[in-house]
């Protein structure tokens, strides 16, 4: 499975509605589950993000499907980036000319 970082920052509406922000976490895993991607962690966070999203998918397919599920909802826009692990950065490395 490969892993992947969302970062998320809240729209009008997301930010008007801060308050549902935790229980709609909740929401996001029994969808992301249904979609079999695997939550690894929710963070929010202060600074120029305000939230940090981080999934396993099994393809880039699933992984983009959940990004534009979060976004249509209306609550946040994201930025999605690909995290590779040191082995898999290695093997990515290795291949290098």
């Amino acid at each position: 499975m490969a892993t992947y970082i969302l970062l998320i920052n809240f729209t009008e509406q997301g930010i008007r509605n801060v308050k549902g922000s935790p229980d709609r976490s909740d929401q996001l895993n029994a969808t992301a589950a249904k979609m079999g991607i695997t939550i690894k962690d929710i963070f929010w966070t202060s600074g120029i993000h305000d939230g940090v999203l981080i999934f396993e998918s099994v393809d880039d397919e699933r992984a983009a499907a959940l990004s534009l599920h979060l976004g249509s909802l209306g609550n946040v826009r994201t930025t999605s980036l690909r995290a590779f692990n040191k082995a898999e950065i290695e093997s990515i490395i290795a291949k290098l000319p």
